[in-house]
Formats: structure tokens, C-alpha cells, sequence
């Protein structure tokens, strides 16, 4: 099998990321004693070469999660024994949930033939995939600050996108990885998030001393491109506020409420699922903001 490749991109001297992957933006930063993973890549060679690459700086002592979805947590499964793994009490309790909408599996799987075939030999059948998917070891409630060597890192629950949503500030390295708390350059995905508190949370990262914002997808931006993401949230629960008040049902609002060519493309591989992200996102704010999401239990 030959190298995978990741196009790590150094944000600083031990900040580590790579932000052309198909999935998150995995990123890892190197302490005094050792290295603290964040997210995994979704693709297994991916995983296994980010793995090898962070160790080749030192043992990983610690991998946060900074959400529940796939495209987070699915390359967990290649870190199994790469330190204490880290999750919000909220995180850990939908972690890679085979009854949600979007089966976590089955769509982790969708990426392979296209984006990596030589990924098939290590793949395990889904059985013995969650036997020995480690969930966490590090569970908590709130915010927890951990200390790596000379290395600080804050977990900071910052529900929104999901209610388990971690931002981890690094103060000696003046950055922030967001999750998909921020979304750089690309669609945002919101279905099952909840808007209020998503504003909440930027407004939270806002107050931080940092230079750089290492996202859940796109590029690395500035602090100051939060004030782009809350225009994006704004938008699009205005024009579905501005659809209900009008009397539209669900299916008009999906139909006329749409944002392809506003928002930027899909992130990386995923162009495909561009009619998903209009249709759900419009869906799942005409279902809240009539109520009706909570009668059907959505």
C-alpha cells in the first residue's frame, strides 16, 4: 500500500493541520511532553499516516473530540490506544450513533471508492468496528482545561451545531480549533443544530485572544471571520422565518429557500451533497421555528 499524503499545513510552529481532506480538518499540536490530537481524518489511510505523523513528534497523550459527527470521529477507530481520549458528556452519549438520521457508518463508507480506494484492507466490518471504537476515557460536563507539557489546552462547550460542541483554545499558541462551530469558505451544514445557541457560541470564541481559527472545514481564518458565519446563520433563519410568517408549508420553503451559489461550494469531495444541505437545512428550521419538529419528534 503505498503513502498516504496529507498535506499538512503548519499554522504555527506546533500547530499542525490539514484543511484539504475530504472530512474535518484533523489537526494536532506539539507539546514539551508529547502531542494532543484533535478530531481524526475520516479516511482510514489518512487516519493511519496523521497518526504516524503526530507521533513522530512525540506519544499522543491526548485526542478531543470537538464533535459528534463522522466526519470527526470515524478515524478514532485507527487512534485505539493513542492516549485518553476526550469527549463532552454530550458528545459521548450520541458518539457514532447507528440510529441517527444519517447512518454514521454507512456514510464514513461512501467516501472510500471515490476518495480512498486503498483504504479497503484496513477497514473492519461494522461489528467489529464499534467493539473496538474507543469513545472517551476523558468525560465531562461544562468546560475542562487540560495541561500538556507547556502547552495549555481549554475545552470549551460551545453547543450550537451540536450539543456536544467543543471549542479547545490554545493560549501559548494564540489559536482556537472551532469544530463546525465555524464553517470557512464552505456550505454550513445546520439539520439537527440549534441556531440560538450556535450564536451564542460564537460570541463566546469571539472574547478569545487568538490569531488564528483552525475550523471544522475550510481554510484557517482570522478571529474576525466569525462575524462572516454569524451573517451566514442569520440568513438563512431569516429567510426561513420570512418563509413561515408568509404561510409556506415545509415543501414551498425547501423549494424557494436555497443558498448554492451564496455560501461557496461543499467542502471537499462532498459537491454531491449539495441538494442535501439546502433541503435539510430549510427543512429542519421551518420544523422548529413552527414547532412542528418537536410534534414529530425531530
Amino acid at each position: 500500500m503505498a503513502v498516504a499524503t496529507l498535506e499538512l499545513e503548519r499554522v504555527t510552529p506546533n500547530v499542525f493541520t490539514t484543511t484539504k481532506l475530504r472530512g474535518c480538518n484533523p489537526s494536532f499540536v506539539v507539546t514539551s511532553d508529547g502531542v494532543v490530537q484533535l478530531d481524526t481524518p475520516q479516511l482510514p489511510t489518512r487516519a493511519v499516516a496523521m497518526r504516524a505523523e503526530a507521533e513522530s513528534h512525540g506519544p499522543i497523550r491526548y485526542l478531543i473530540n470537538t464533535e459528534n459527527h463522522v466526519d470527526h470521529i470515524f478515524g478514532n477507530w485507527w487512534f485505539r490506544d493513542a492516549g485518553e481520549i476526550v469527549n463532552h458528556q454530550a458528545l459521548y452519549d450520541i458518539f457514532m450513533d447507528p440510529s441517527a438520521a444519517l447512518d454514521p457508518f454507512s456514510y464514513a463508507l461512501e467516501a472510500i471508492p471515490t476518495d480512498d480506494p486503498e483504504a479497503a484492507p484496513l477497514i473492519p466490518d461494522r461489528e467489529a468496528y464499534y467493539a473496538d471504537l474507543p469513545r472517551g476515557t476523558v468525560v465531562f460536563s461544562g468546560d475542562l482545561t487540560l495541561r500538556v507539557g507547556d502547552h495549555t489546552f481549554h475545552c470549551l462547550w460551545t453547543p450550537g451545531h451540536t450539543p456536544g460542541q467543543l471549542a479547545v483554545h490554545v493560549p501559548e499558541e494564540r489559536v482556537v480549533f472551532t469544530g463546525d462551530t465555524i464553517f470557512s469558505g464552505c456550505q454550513t451544514w445546520l439539520m439537527t443544530s440549534n441556531v440560538d445557541q450556535w450564536l451564542e457560541a460564537l460570541e463566546r470564541i469571539r472574547q478569545l485572544d487568538v490569531d488564528h481559527v483552525v475550523p471544522g472545514h475550510g481554510p484557517v481564518v482570522p478571529l474576525g471571520y466569525i462575524d462572516t458565519q454569524r451573517a451566514v446563520l442569520l440568513r438563512w433563519k431569516a429567510a426561513v422565518a420570512d418563509a413561515v410568517a408568509k404561510g409556506w408549508s415545509r415543501e414551498e420553503t425547501i423549494a424557494q429557500v436555497r443558498f448554492d451559489d451564496e455560501f461557496g461550494p461543499v467542502d471537499v469531495g462532498q459537491g454531491y451533497m449539495m441538494d442535501h444541505i439546502q433541503n435539510n437545512n430549510a427543512g429542519s428550521l421551518w420544523d422548529k421555528l413552527t414547532a412542528k419538529g418537536y410534534e414529530k419528534g425531530r
